[in-house]
């Protein structure tokens, strides 16, 4: 009866173990993430549409750091081609940055999924 509760004892030690470092490497990527949010925030994207008549920059963070409108787009009587060409190009740039975004959180999981993160 001894060496049952001796057994269950150690199992109960490992497996506390196993959990701490479980917490250890959640802190550890969590610690990566938080890191890796603040690179994305000095990295670039760009985009354009129109054959580069809107061209827009965007860092990891998704803000707009420029908008560049050829002059030769602007026209009064058709300022919705220009608002939809703004739209593409921002549209876009987001969708650059999430992927930019994504690629480098898949460095940081080893490829693993985790919900809710990107």
């Amino acid at each position: 009866m001894e060496g049952l509760w001796r057994s269950e004892r150690i199992e109960e030690e490992s497996m506390s173990k196993g959990f701490g470092n479980i917490l250890k490497q959640a802190q550890q990527m969590h610690s990566r993430i938080t890191q890796l949010q603040e690179e994305m925030a000095g990295r670039t994207v760009e985009a354009s549409s129109g054959g580069g008549m809107v061209n827009i920059v965007m860092n990891g963070k998704q803000e707009v750091l420029s908008l560049r409108i050829d002059p030769e787009v602007v026209n009064k009587e058709d300022i919705e081609m220009l608002q939809d060409l703004i739209v593409a190009a921002v549209n876009e740039a987001i969708r650059k940055s999430q992927e930019m975004m994504t690629e480098e959180m898949k460095r940081i999981t080893g490829g693993l999924s985790i919900p809710g993160l990107f």
